[in-house]
Order: structure tokens, then sequence, then C-alpha cells
């Protein structure tokens, strides 16, 4: 185990977002403040069964971590290096609602340790931020990236989504030429998905949407659009600066292990797959977090196999031999077809997507490997 991610669900949100399905509650003071103590009891514990890990990346998800005080945040990650032993050049990453702006604030999260911030902003257009219910406007957010970057935070992504309500390739470009202008050296750009426990799955919404047509041009739009902003595409749905690449979702991409602490948490570590149970009260209530086996043998040749596949480097086959037992010759072979149809690209035994093959990237990897 070369590099180990921890990952810190912060479940708590000012109001949830119509489309989304994970797990969060309304933000309690109270609450809040006995979830701290829960995970800071959960780190010790971790550390106690299994020494002091070195880790390479810290993610606080959710939910909302910056309605976290900085001083939360201090308890948190002071908690943290006692547990385990960082990196010299960890990252450390929170996402963040746009609609908080306050430049002495995002000064002081910069001194608790934060090295890294995401903003979920999904569009700088008025007309979509009120269609996705968002509470933050355009200028709002372009004010919170700016300010967090003369904060300090050098290293700042931003959330954009494509094919959601009125979105047009108009609309889009300008709010990809408006992130290309701020002070960004990430973006996630990737595509609404109607979950069937949200507001969001219903008709009224479900005819506002772009057409899968329209939706595949908006993506490949997005690429070459970002492309010529210095934002290359490493994974289906993200582009980096140079260098700025999130360190965190690569442990994911790359079958690396990573611990999650919090309500709704994922862990994969030690050859399983395990999910903490999304119930805030017996997490804060509980000495020690509840653990819920999702996958007793996660990483196989399937999984490997789709997760490379998601990165532009692609998956090699001879890399992959070294890990596991499996027929390279029919995997070249279905692979043939997907390269005439100019979908996969295959160079010494590396299989990689090409843009249009991300667009079709499900029944691709099925073919291939499932």
């Amino acid at each position: 185990m070369d590099r180990l991610g921890v990952y810190i669900h912060i479940p708590f949100c000012a109001r949830k977002c119509p489309y989304c399905d994970f797990y969060s509650t309304r933000y309690n003071k109270e609450t809040v403040s006995l979830y701290v103590d829960a995970l800071i009891r959960n780190f010790r514990a971790f550390s106690l069964e299994n020494g002091k890990k070195k880790i390479v990346s810290i993610y606080f998800g959710g939910g909302t971590p910056i309605l976290l005080s900085p001083s939360q945040f201090d308890l948190l990650l002071s908690s943290l290096s006692e547990c385990f032993s960082f990196s010299e050049d960890i990252e450390i990453t929170t996402e963040a609602n746009p609609s908080m702006s306050d430049k002495n604030k995002f000064s002081e999260y910069i001194k608790t340790g934060l090295n890294r911030i995401s903003f979920g902003v999904q569009s700088f257009n008025e007309t979509e931020l009120k269609s996705l219910q968002r509470t933050h406007t355009s200028e709002g957010a372009i004010r919170a990236i700016e300010n967090a970057y003369s904060a300090g935070f050098d290293n700042i992504s931003a959330d954009i989504m494509l094919g959601i309500p009125h979105q047009t390739k108009e609309s889009l470009s300008s709010t990809l030429e408006t992130a290309g202008n701020l002070p960004l050296s990430h973006i996630s750009a990737y595509m609404l998905k109607i979950e069937e426990e949200t507001p969001f799955n219903s008709e009224e919404i479900i005819k506002t949407l772009p057409d899968d047509d329209t939706t595949a041009e908006l993506y490949l739009h997005t690429i070459e659009t970002l492309e010529k902003k210095g934002f290359l595409q490493y994974e289906i749905s993200n582009f980096a600066k140079k260098g700025r690449q999130s360190r965190h979702n690569l442990l994911y991409w790359k079958s690396s292990d990573y611990i999650g602490f919090g309500a709704a948490a994922h862990s994969c570590y030690l050859g399983s797959r395990f999910a903490v149970p999304s119930d805030i009260t017996s997490f804060t209530e509980n000495s020690i977090q509840g653990k819920i086996i999702t996958d007793e043998n996660p990483c196989d040749f399937s999984e490997y196999a789709m997760l490379r596949l998601r990165l532009t480097e692609g998956l090699s086959l001879k890399e992959a031999e070294e890990k596991f037992s499996f027929d390279k010759e029919t995997i070249l072979h279905r692979a043939e077809k997907f390269r005439k149809a100019g979908l996969i690209n295959i160079s010494d035994e590396t299989l990689s997507l090409t843009k249009n093959g991300f667009l079709v990237s499900n029944g691709i990897i099925s073919d291939l490997v499932l």
C-alpha cells in the first residue's frame, strides 16, 4: 500500500439541491459539534488498530463541508495529523458552496492546513442557476473564486454541469469562457444525471433537458474549449492545468486504498470495500462508526479495467498482466471493432478511449471486460 487517502463526509447543507442524492441533512450547530467529536473519536480508533499510516490526500466532501467553522477544521486536521503521517506534499481539499465568498474567512481556512478548494458552481448563467435552484449567483461565484485565490488558495477547482435545463451551446460557451478567465487550476465538467429519489425526477424537469445528441455535442464542445484554455482532460469528466490533477480522485481511479470517515462514507482498504451507515444519529452516538461490507473482493480485473479506461492515459494490458490473470488476446480482439469506429486508440497494448468513446464508455467497457 504505497498511496493512501482519507475521505471525510460532512453531511450538512443549508438547503439540499433538488438533483442531489448524496446523503445530507440540514445544518444544525449542536449536531455538527457532536459530529466533529465523533470524527475525531474514529480517527483515533483507526490509528490504534492500524498504526500511524502515511496519507497523500484528505478530502472533505458533502454535503457542504465549508459550513464547518475554521476552528472545527483546525480540530479535525490537528487530530488527523496525530493519527496519520502526512506526506510532505499532501493535498487537503474541501468542497465549498460559492455562496460563501468572505475573503477573511478563506484566510482562516488556509491557516488550518486546507490547500485546495472545490466550488460547486455548476453554471455561470443566471437562468440555469435558477433552474437548478442554486443559492448563489454568477457574480457571487466569481467573487468567491477570486477571493479564495486572493486569500491564498492557489489550487482551486470548479464543478460545471452539462445537460441541465435550458442549456444551449451558447450558454455553455459563456460559462466556459468565464471559468477559463478565473484563477482555476481544475474543472470537473459532468453531465446531469436524473436520480430516482430526487425532485428533479419529474416530467416537468425532464422535458426542459437537452436531448442526447445535444448533450453529446455539449460534452465534445467542453473538451475542445477547455483544452484551448489550458485545461487538459485526464479523466472522462475532469480537466486540469499541468500538474493540477485531483490527487484524491486519482486514488479512486487507480485502485489505490482510501479510508472513509463519517456517516455514508465509503472505503476501499486491505482488499475490502465497505461503507458507514447513512445515519448521523448512530454515527454520533456510537463509539466507533458502523461498517457495511459492500464488496468483499473489489478491484478485480473488470473493475480495474473499468476505472483505468475512465482515464485518458487508458488501460495498459502489460501492467494489468502483472496484477491479474485474464485473456489479453480476447480483449484486444474485442477492442478492434471500437478502434475502427474511432472510439478506442490501441498503442503498445494500451487501450484508451477517444473523446467520442467517452460518450459511450459504459457500453464499450461492458463489451470489453464485463
